[in-house]
Formats: structure tokens, C-alpha cells, sequence
């Protein structure tokens, strides 16, 4: 094995049948990394955008669903039920649409916890395999000079780069991009209230226009 460049694609077509293995598994592991971020980041941008334009009075976009549900179970008066009552039932049907929605938008969220604590541990074992390496080339040729086990420490750790390199966006990403969800989250519950508060005030006018007439 020959490294005259410390790029991350000679390190790749420099190393072993193993080497090769787990820096590919690596550099996918990386790319899905970064897809998963854009699509987070994506979604919980729109995500709060609906949010914010449905409790100015604007239409309910992605929370449309919410929306919905809320009014398909305002449109019910149960017997002997209180305008109070029938608020939280309202209210509780919408949240659980909410956090559905909430979930399905967050996609690939735990697979980002996945990468960044499992990429570490496969570019370690990419680690010992260099290293591996490199005691057997010492064993081969009874050499213990830096050209014998230059190549496999170097393979060794190009692994580690690679593992590091998917780990820390990944967890980066999940932090960050949790908490930016929990946000979101707490924009969905406000708008929850306010809907929940207008479907049942509205339905509420409605019952006594009709028994009054």
C-alpha cells in the first residue's frame, strides 16, 4: 500500500479488502447522514411556517389534518357534555393528530441517533484492523521500520477519520434538529388550543341559534 496523499479517496483505494469494507460503509453511512438532515431541517421548518401563518388566521397548510380532525369531532355534541368538556375532547383529538403528524415528520430523526453512536465503534474496528495490519507486516518481513507499518497505521486511522466524520454530524444533527422539533412541537400545541377554543365557541353559537329559533 502506497500513500503519497492524505486525500480521503487515496486513503480509500489504498486500503485492504477489509479497510475498503468499512470505509464504505462509512462514507453511506455519512451520505444518508446528510440526507436525513436536509429532510429534517425541511421538515420542521415547514412544520413551524404552518404553524405560525394558521395562528395568524392564515390557512392551516400542513396542519391541515389537524385542522380537520378537530372539526370532525367539534361537529358531535355528546349527551350531557359541557362546553369545558367538549374543549379538551376537541383539543385531545387534535393533539393526537398532531403528534402523528409530528412523527411522520420526523422521518429518519432516530437513525441519526443510530449513526452517531454506532459510526465511532465501525471505524474503531477499521482502527484495529490497521493496526492488525501492521503487526502482521512487522511478522512478515521481520522489520520493524516505519515502512512496514506506516501503511497499516495510516489505513488504521483513515478509519477513524471516517467514523468520526459520520458520527458528528449525525449527532450534531440530532440535537440540534430534535430540539428544533420540540419547538415545532410547541407551536403545533398553541395552535391546538387556539383551534380548539374556536370550533367549540362556534359550534356552541350555532346550538343556541337553533334553539332559539
Amino acid at each position: 500500500m502506497e500513500y503519497s496523499s492524505i486525500s480521503p479517496v487515496t486513503m480509500f483505494m489504498n486500503a485492504g479488502p477489509v479497510g475498503k469494507v468499512v470505509m464504505g460503509m462509512l462514507i453511506l453511512a455519512s451520505v444518508w447522514t446528510w440526507v436525513l438532515i436536509v429532510e429534517g431541517v425541511v421538515s420542521v421548518v415547514r412544520i413551524g411556517r404552518a404553524a405560525r401563518s394558521a395562528r395568524a388566521g392564515g390557512a392551516a397548510g400542513l396542519l391541515g389534518p389537524v385542522e380537520a380532525a378537530g372539526e370532525h369531532a367539534g361537529s358531535f355534541d355528546l349527551p350531557g357534555e359541557s362546553i369545558g368538556e367538549k374543549r379538551e375532547r376537541v383539543a385531545e383529538i387534535m393533539s393526537r393528530a398532531g403528534r402523528e403528524l409530528l412523527t411522520s415528520a420526523e422521518g429518519g430523526l432516530p437513525n441519526l441517533a443510530v449513526i452517531s453512536s454506532v459510526a465511532p465503534f465501525v471505524g474503531l474496528f477499521g482502527t484495529v484492523w490497521g493496526i492488525m495490519t501492521s503487526f502482521a507486516g512487522i511478522a512478515q518481513s521481520q522489520d520493524t521500520s516505519l515502512a512496514v507499518v506506516a501503511p497499516g497505521i495510516a489505513e488504521a486511522l483513515a478509519a477513524t477519520a471516517y467514523g468520526l466524520a459520520a458520527a458528528i454530524p449525525a449527532s450534531v444533527g440530532y440535537n440540534r434538529i430534535g430540539a428544533a422539533f420540540a419547538r415545532a412541537g410547541q407551536q403545533v400545541a398553541h395552535y391546538v388550543e387556539d383551534k380548539a377554543l374556536a370550533i367549540t365557541s362556534g359550534h356552541a353559537v350555532v346550538t343556541r341559534k337553533r334553539e332559539a329559533a
